[in-house]
């Protein structure tokens, strides 16, 4: 059967045409340079179209003007307008990673964002502009750190989100030398930049949010302070284990991967190696890049796809319900691919055929070295897996659009709908290089759901609430998350391809640990259901015409 998703790169037409400046173009010294950012699709300002934020790098020598964090607003025909001036988000810094919430659950969502330096809360105003609210929300800190992977997160179900904040490694230029100075710095051969191995590990910080705009930092009281953290990379905070409380998984960079189980007492024990995402199914530590979420196998179990360097192969790990994992890459067929650096990824369906797929970009981590070793360029394409049912997965190379073989040195992807045509879009992330923006022309008759969620006693965002939606003899979980993918955040609504299934009954696991039924929503619209309500108001959606 074809594979009915078509990916097409709108972005230039789009608008979104400013590159993405990180580090050298044709070498990168330090290893700031190397891991690049994240992206988000948000809705910023509730008008049901979905908004896009990029972030931005600088350069070692010379950082040109346009180097800056970007807002873009959908002007619901298929473009873009730039309004980071007017939005009040317009820095020049080194940033990480990015994590969207409704902190003080006033109706519109803020802005976290992780750099190497001081990370930065934005307090949306409801109005298009941000403000920043560090220093007033207590999140200043006096020394610098590399953030990274973050995600708010309602830990203790107080109905305020609180936030977690990794950190990939300590960085400091003074004490690094730059490639070629070190010859212990090689990869094959080839002088490249040094780290993360023999670098200093630092570890996460967790900050309770105090319901008055500010924030505490209780990592310590809630067990997070680690002898060996690793070098943490993309955090994604969801109930993994089906008890009701949100747990954190942390993608960590050749150091063991950390599943930070909630004790329901406001404190965390890291259980990675007994629940079977620490290491690769041999034992072996991975480069542990970006986390997909979701459910390949539809069970109503969140499982994780974990993208990790060149000549590994992604990790497909399936959960059994009860949070312990089982690694099943090479069985799902997922071993045929091992020529990239994976980056940001995803569990999604992409032909909406009720069978979620398997997405994730590449990018080599050092531009010198395909000078030396050709095999090993420093762009490269999209991989999808198509899923085939029973737990297999075939690569399609050519048959899902010109969009998927362009090459870049990518690193952020966001999955969402940005031309609200009822397919999953793609943005992502192209170091030096303008982000890309795949556009979804799917074909087929497949329907579709999509299930806004707000919540009342829940934080208003529904962050780390679950939909168990059964359509069809399948059973599909997802859920409302703050980041994922690579140091990213998804579409908050929450879309499931439905095959040929003309609805969907839908149970809703609220944050709070309450759940709601939804019986025998008809298919092709968007369900926004409000917790204690029901569905609360339903869109069809009529998209802008493709060029």
């Amino acid at each position: 059967m074809p594979f009915d998703a078509r990916f097409v790169n709108v972005a230039r037409q789009a608008g979104l045409r400013a590159p993405v400046i990180y580090g050298g173009v044709d070498k990168r010294d330090y290893i700031l340079e190397t891991t690049g950012c994240g992206a988000a699709f948000l809705d910023y300002d509730n008008d049901s179209w979905i908004d896009i934020l990029v972030l931005t790098g600088r350069r070692v020598e010379a950082t040109p003007a346009d180097a800056t964090i970007r807002l873009y607003r959908n002007n619901r025909d298929g473009t873009f307008t730039d309004v980071t001036e007017k939005s009040g988000l317009g820095r020049s810094v080194w940033a990480c990673g990015v994590t969207v919430g409704d902190y003080d659950n006033d109706g519109f969502d803020d802005i976290f964002i992780t750099c190497w330096g001081q990370n930065i809360l934005f307090h949306n105003n409801g109005d298009g502009t941000f403000t920043d609210v560090t220093a007033k929300a207590g999140l200043l800190h006096p020394d610098v750190r590399y953030g990274s992977g973050c995600t708010w997160i309602d830990y203790d179900r107080d109905g305020y989100l609180d936030l977690f904040v990794a950190h990939y490694l300590g960085f400091d230029f003074a004490k690094i030398p730059p490639t070629g100075k070190d010859p212990a710095c090689n990869w094959k051969g080839v002088m490249v930049n040094c780290g993360p191995g023999g670098l200093p590990q630092r570890g996460p910080q967790l900050y309770h949010n105090n319901g008055d705009g500010t924030f505490t930092d209780v990592t310590a009281k809630a067990g997070l302070s680690f002898e060996k953290p690793g070098y943490g990379l993309t955090a994604v905070a969801a109930d993994f284990d089906g008890d009701g409380w949100p747990d954190i998984l942390l993608a960590c960079d050749s150091t063991p991967s950390l599943f930070l189980h909630n004790n329901h007492d406001g404190t965390f024990t890291e259980q990675g190696l007994e629940r079977g995402v620490a290491l690769s199914e041999d034992g072996q530590e991975q480069a542990g890049m970006g986390l997909g979420v979701g459910d390949f196998n539809t069970d109503g179990y969140l499982d994780v796809l974990k993208t990790h360097f060149a000549d590994d192969i992604p990790g497909l790990f399936q959960n059994n319900g009860k949070g312990y994992f089982r690694d099943v890459t090479a069985r799902s067929g997922l071993g045929v691919e091992t020529h990239f650096v994976g980056w940001g990824a995803g569990i999604v369906d992409l032909d909406n055929d009720g069978l979620p797929d398997l997405f994730y970009a590449t990018g080599m981590f050092a531009p010198e070295v395909e000078r030396k070793l050709p095999q090993y360029p420093n762009r490269t394409p999209c991989v999808v897996f198509r899923n085939l049912g029973d737990g297999k997965f075939e690569e399609i190379l050519d048959g899902a659009g010109p969009g998927i073989s362009e090459r870049h040195c990518s690193r952020g992807v966001a999955f969402g709908d940005f031309d609200n045509d009822g397919d999953v879009d793609i943005l992502i992330v192209n170091l030096n290089e303008p982000p890309s923006l795949l556009r979804n022309d799917t074909t087929g008759s497949h329907h579709w759901l999509k299930v806004l969620l707000l919540g009342k006693t829940s934080n208003r965002g529904a962050i780390g609430a679950q939909v168990v939606a059964t359509y069809g003899g399948k059973k599909q979980v997802q859920a409302v998350l703050a980041q994922s993918s690579f140091v990213s955040v998804n579409d908050r609504r929450l879309h499931f391809g439905l095959g040929q299934a003309a609805s969907a009954d839908l149970l809703i696991r609220w944050p709070n640990g309450n759940q709601e039924s939804v019986a025998g929503v008809a298919a092709d619209r968007l369900v926004v259901v409000e917790e204690g309500s029901g569905v609360v108001r339903t869109e069809t959606f009529r998209p802008p015409a493709k060029a």
